[in-house]
């Protein structure tokens, strides 16, 4: 056996040890990382079943899924079914074919869904985050656990899963998506991140994850206070709000208008509602996506639906 696939099946085996879990769902592509990951759930000693996305953007999408299902029974899964989606909406193909993924995902599942994201991917997405100013929430990455999706290989490098993939004899399907330039990803992926480890001596995407793993830490805990102030009832006392420190004070905001149904929150929304506490001049209600306006009343903010009018 390879060091890399025994390092791949180390940390599924650990990760899966930690849920308590006996049967669970991987997300298959096709691809090295969720080959691998189908592997060593198998090997963890649980029940696998892979749920294959065919999203119908290439002329042979539909032999590819089949081609996916065939390698996950023969590495082991109980169980392997294609889902077909249709991906379109606003954003641009990549953004639809994500939101299109994981919303058959989410409908398939029951329980925990593995997802193949590697280092790798964590470092680019950390990167996207600081690219476009997104906040320490993006810069944080994505979280190894996230019910109902779970990233076991957050830790291990790409490299390690096409070694254990060669391993194993398989061959793993290449998306062309993946060298397509048009992609902001892509190019992270084939020049800004080379660029890094050229300049930088090496080691940029293992410490991109590293910085995204502390931040989360402080994100969980700073998340933990705003939840004992946010407290009870629809409204948020004003008053109260505005001794906190402003960046607690806007997770409170924060987690109180997601509770209260407002969705797409952008930091200028924060910003926007935070200044009813910390500047409150008396001015005007803040308006969100889906019609939703937060007011100040009495030293209250109250958030409603309302259509807006003209003359607002």
């Amino acid at each position: 056996m390879s060091e890399q696939l025994a390092q791949v099946r180390r940390v599924v085996r650990q990760f899966l040890a930690a849920q308590s879990v006996d049967s669970v769902d991987v997300a298959l592509s096709g691809g090295a990382d969720s080959l691998a990951l189908t592997d060593a759930a198998h090997r963890s000693g649980c029940r696998v079943r892979a749920l294959i996305v065919d999203h119908g953007l290439q002329a042979d999408s539909r032999k590819v899924a089949v081609a996916a299902a065939r390698q996950a029974r023969e590495l082991g899964a109980d169980e392997a079914e294609i889902l077909t989606v249709d991906v379109s909406g606003a954003g641009g193909p990549e953004a639809a074919a994500r939101r299109a993924r994981y919303a058959a995902l989410r409908a398939a599942t029951t329980g925990l869904v593995l997802l193949g994201h590697t280092r790798d991917d964590q470092a680019e997405t950390v990167l996207l985050g600081l690219g476009r100013g997104s906040g320490p929430r993006s810069i944080a990455g994505m979280k190894p656990l996230d019910p109902p999706w779970g990233r076991p290989l957050l830790d291990v490098p790409r490299a390690a899963t096409r070694a254990a993939c060669a391993a194993l004899g398989v061959e793993p399907w290449e998306d062309p998506h993946n060298a397509d330039a048009r992609f902001t990803r892509v190019r992270l992926r084939t020049e800004v991140l080379p660029l890094l480890e050229e300049v930088l001596s090496g080691g940029v995407s293992a410490a991109l994850a590293r910085t995204a793993a502390q931040l989360r830490e402080d994100l969980e805990t700073l998340d933990a206070l705003a939840e004992r102030l946010r407290g009870a009832g629809p409204t948020l006392d004003a008053r109260e709000l505005a001794e906190v420190p402003a960046a607690l004070r806007r997770r409170v905001i924060r987690r109180w208008l997601l509770d209260g149904g407002a969705c797409d929150l952008t930091d200028a929304h924060l910003r926007s509602v935070d200044d009813l506490v910390g500047k409150w001049r008396g001015q005007g209600g803040v308006w969100l996506p889906g019609s939703l306006v937060v007011e100040r009343t009495h030293g209250r903010l109250a958030m409603n639906r309302r259509e807006l009018t003209r003359g607002d």
